[in-house]
């Protein structure tokens, strides 16, 4: 009878291990979900300007930027809250995002001034109390898609988007979200004024109605002002709206990164080359390295081939990629003993738009540079690993996904 008893308890004991939370590490983890919210759409047009409405711009940053971290990143799932110009109301754009137990909530705006005034830039807002007048105003501005519905008093519990009284309710409200909004907020400034060359209008609170219903750590993005016909130009180019997309999605990885190294001590996002520069400054840039090669030339009328060109053109003979760490970039080239450089040796680089960019370590082997990189991160919190192949900079996703596909 005893024997029979633990024999019982034993077979309990199994039965309980293999539900237990113990047993989840089998399971596929989790993707990273990402809501893309453009702003406005349908017969809500947002801010118009002389040649064009709001709505559209919002819609085609989105549309890039879900497209980006689609194609470069394979564990994310983007959900967007509209891919067309349909009219979806407020309260369903944070429903959206809370139904998907989304990770992150970027809504994508365009800024305007009343009165023909004129101002220039970017900015990135969090869910809180507006502090100055001009914060209000844009928030009663971006609230105002309510009143396109015909039951907003009802649905909003009387909130009215243009009174200053209905705004109290932000006064004392607690947003567990709020370092991690303000954060990636921080992140996407940073690209907007390095990565972009964008006006820098900084990180600002005020009351939107949209991230207070968003159960996530959730950001609004002003891209410039329609307001202004320099701005609405450039908001209106490929060009533009692509830099801008690419700005957004460089602060998305970097925060991603940065949140798996909190939670899991480590990560597996890679942080992309550096994004393409608007056309019109890759040409001119093009221009000054067609001039400084005709110097270089000298008599022979042949450019003298950089130290980093023909570093760039080594391949392994397989002909494998051959991934390096980009730590630094500057105007100007570099003296061997640079402080910036910390004291490495051996340390190169390659020109890029203008831009002399250093790299350290190359290996076709990706796990050797990544533990290189790893071990330089207290130097250069900001490298990050870049590929070559034939010579040329590739897609260093593209590239990890080949070096993974030989070792197989």
């Amino acid at each position: 009878m005893k024997l029979y008893r633990r024999y019982i308890l034993y077979i309990g004991i199994c039965l309980g291990l293999l539900t237990s939370p113990f047993c989840s590490g089998s399971a596929e983890a989790k993707d990273f979900v990402v809501i893309i919210d453009a702003g406005h759409g349908g017969h809500d047009p947002g801010a118009i300007g002389k040649i064009s409405k709001e709505k559209n711009i919002n819609l085609n940053v989105a549309l890039k930027l879900g497209k980006q971290i689609q194609k470069n990143c394979p564990d994310v799932k983007v959900v967007y809250t509209r891919t067309r110009d349909v009219f979806i109301p407020l309260n369903r754009r944070a429903e959206i995002a809370n139904d998907a137990k989304a990770d992150l909530f970027i809504s994508i705006h365009t800024n305007a001034l009343a009165n023909n005034r004129t101002a220039k830039g970017a900015s990135t807002w969090t869910l809180g109390l507006a502090k100055s007048d001009a914060n209000l105003e844009v928030a009663k501005r971006e609230n105002s898609v309510i009143l396109y519905e015909s039951d907003y008093k009802t649905r909003y519990a009387g909130f009215n988007p243009n009174s200053a009284e209905s705004y109290i309710i932000f006064e004392f409200m607690q947003d567990k979200y709020m370092s991690q909004s303000v954060h990636l907020a921080s992140l996407v400034q940073k690209h907007f004024r390095n990565t972009c060359r964008r006006v820098d209008r900084g990180v600002h609170q005020a009351g939107f109605l949209v991230l207070k219903a968003s159960a996530m750590p959730s950001i609004l993005v002003e891209l410039g002002f329609i307001s202004t016909p320099e701005e609405e130009r450039y908001l209106n180019t490929d060009a533009g709206t692509t830099t801008l997309a690419n700005g957004i999605f460089r602060a998305f990885l970097t925060y991603k990164r940065e949140q798996e190294i909190r939670l899991n001590g480590s990560s597996q996002t890679i942080l992309p080359e550096d994004i393409p520069q608007p056309e019109e400054e890759a040409t001119a840039s093009a221009g000054a390295a067609s001039q400084t090669e005709k110097k270089a030339a000298g008599q022979s009328g042949k450019p003298t081939p950089q130290r980093s060109e023909k570093a760039a053109v080594a391949q392994t003979e397989d002909n494998a990629p051959v991934f390096k760490i980009q730590i630094l970039t500057s105007s100007r080239p570099l003296a061997k003993n640079d402080k910036r450089l910390k004291g490495l040796k051996n340390v190169d680089y390659y020109k890029e738009g203008g831009l002399y960019k250093y790299t350290y370590a190359a290996s076709s082997d990706y796990n050797k540079v990544l533990r290189t990189k790893r071990s330089i991160t207290a130097q250069f919190k900001d490298a990050f690993i870049i590929a070559f192949k034939n010579g040329k900079k590739v897609n260093v996703n593209a590239a990890v996904n080949e070096f993974k596909n030989k070792k197989k």
